[in-house]
C-alpha cells in the first residue's frame, strides 16, 4: 500500500500541471490504486510489486513521448558509470515507437551498419528477450556488453514480410564525425560527410571548408547528413553559422523561461555564397534536422533525399531521491520559420528515394549523391 501511495504522489506531480479539477485528478489516482490492489489480490500469477511499480512509473513517462523514461537506481548507476574499454556497443541510435525499439540511424562504419541494420527497422527481440514491454533504457542495457561478444537481433523491416535476424559483434564505438573529399567529373565539388555532431565536429568541418576554399575552380558543396543521428546542439549551431550572414538558426521552447532561447548567426559566410546541396534521409535526426532545416528556411541550401526522422526535442536527466532517475523532455526545437521538427522532420526540396538492394552511401550505386552532383552541372 505504501508503494501505491508513493506512485500516486509521483503521478500527481507529473500531471499536476495539466488542466484537471483536483477532484477529477484524485478520482483517477484512487482508480489507479484500486487497479493495483486488484492485481495484487486476484491476478493469476504472483507479481513482483517492485517491478510492477517500475513498469507503471515508466508507463507514465512513455505516455508523454518516446524519449522520456524511468531509470531504476541500478540502471541509473550503470548508465553513469564510465565503462570505456570495458563495454562495447553496436553503433545505432534508437528510440521507442508503439512499445518497440525503432532504429533512428545506424552510424557509419560501426558493427550495426556493417551488419545491414537500417534506419526505420524495428528491433523486436534482443537475444532471447522480447522487446515489447521493456523501456528504451532496458533495451539499451541488453544491447551493451563486453567488447568482442556477439548479440542476436531480430528485426522487422517495412515491406519485408519475414523477420530478419542479425548477429552483431560489439565493439568500442569511436566515430570520426567528419570526412571529406573532392567529387564530380571535373573534381570541383566539395563533399563533406557529417556522421554526428560531437565536441570537435565544427573544427573538423571548418578545416575541410578552408582547404577547399583555396581551390580556384570550386563550384560548391554537398553536405551529407544521411544516417546522422544528431548530437550536440552547439555544434549544429556553429556549423549552420558558417553559411549564414545573419538571421535566426534555431529556437528552443519549454515551460521554464530558462529553456526558451533563440540562437542567431553571426556575420560572415565562410564559402561566400557558393551553392550547397544537403543530403538527408530517414536516419537524419535532431542536430542534423536543425542544420538542414535552418539552411532550407533561409533558402541557403537545396535539401535533397528523403524526409528526415523528426526528433526535435531536448531531454534532461533528473536524479530521483531513490537513487534512480528520469529522462524527461524539457523543450522542443523550432526552425526559423517557426515550425517544429518533432514528429514531422524536414521535407526535402527534391525527393530522391534510396534505390537498389546494393545501395551504399558515397558509392557508384548512391543514386541520391549522383543526383546531387548533376545539380551542379545543370
Amino acid at each position: 500500500m505504501k508503494k501505491i501511495l508513493i506512485l500516486s504522489i509521483f503521478i500527481f506531480n507529473i500531471f499536476s500541471g495539466i488542466v484537471y479539477s483536483k477532484s477529477d485528478l484524485y478520482e483517477k489516482i484512487d482508480l489507479f490504486g484500486e487497479v493495483l490492489e486488484n492485481i495484487q489480490k486476484d491476478y493469476v500469477d504472483e507479481v513482483d510489486q517492485a517491478e510492477m511499480m517500475d513498469s507503471a512509473i515508466n508507463g507514465v513517462l512513455q505516455s508523454l513521448d518516446p524519449y522520456s523514461a524511468y531509470m531504476s537506481p541500478e540502471l541509473f548507476k550503470e548508465m553513469q558509470t564510465d565503462t570505456k574499454g570495458e563495454f562495447g556497443g553496436l553503433g545505432i541510435e534508437i528510440g521507442m515507437e508503439a512499445g518497440v525499439v525503432k532504429v533512428i540511424s545506424p552510424i557509419d562504419d560501426t558493427p550495426a551498419a556493417r551488419a545491414g541494420i537500417k534506419s526505420g527497422d524495428y528491433i523486436v527481440k534482443i537475444g532471447k528477450e522480447q522487446v515489447q514491454g521493456k523501456s528504451l533504457l532496458e533495451a539499451v542495457k541488453l544491447m551493451r556488453g563486453p567488447v568482442g561478444t556477439s548479440i542476436d537481433l531480430t528485426v522487422r523491416r517495412k515491406n519485408v514480410k519475414k523477420p530478419l535476424e542479425f548477429t552483431i559483434v560489439r565493439k568500442v564505438i569511436e566515430v570520426q564525425s567528419v570526412s571529406s573529399e573532392i567529387i564530380g567529373e571535373e573534381k570541383n565539388i566539395g563533399y563533406i560527410r557529417l556522421k554526428s555532431f560531437n565536441e570537435n565536429s565544427d573544427k573538423q568541418f571548418l578545416k575541410s571548408v578552408k582547404k577547399y576554399e583555396k581551390m580556384p575552380n570550386l563550384k560548391g558543396y554537398v553536405i551529407d547528413l544521411r544516417n546522422n543521428p544528431g548530437g550536440l546542439l552547439t555544434q549544429a549551431i556553429n556549423i549552420t553559422d558558417f553559411f549564414l550572414e545573419d538571421g535566426e538558426i534555431v529556437s528552443t521552447k519549454g515551460r521554464k523561461v530558462s529553456e526558451t532561447r533563440k540562437f542567431f548567426a553571426r556575420k560572415g559566410d565562410e564559402i561566400k555564397g557558393k551553392p550547397i546541396v544537403i543530403l538527408i534521409n530517414n536516419g537524419s535526426a535532431s542536430a542534423s534536422e536543425i542544420l538542414a532545416g535552418a539552411l532550407k528556411d533561409h533558402k541557403r541550401a537545396i535539401i535533397l533525399g528523403e524526409n528526415s526522422y523528426g526528433k526535435g526535442s531536448v531531454q534532461s536527466i533528473i536524479p530521483l531521491k531513490n537513487g534512480g532517475g528520469i529522462r524527461l523532455t524539457i523543450s522542443k526545437y523550432y526552425l526559423p520559420s517557426g515550425k517544429s521538427i518533432s514528429e514531422v522532420g524536414v521535407t526535402p526540396d527534391i525527393l530522391v528515394e534510396e534505390k537498389g538492394e546494393d545501395f551504399l552511401i558515397n558509392s557508384e550505386k548512391d543514386n541520391q549523391l549522383n543526383y546531387a552532383i548533376k545539380l551542379f552541372s545543370s
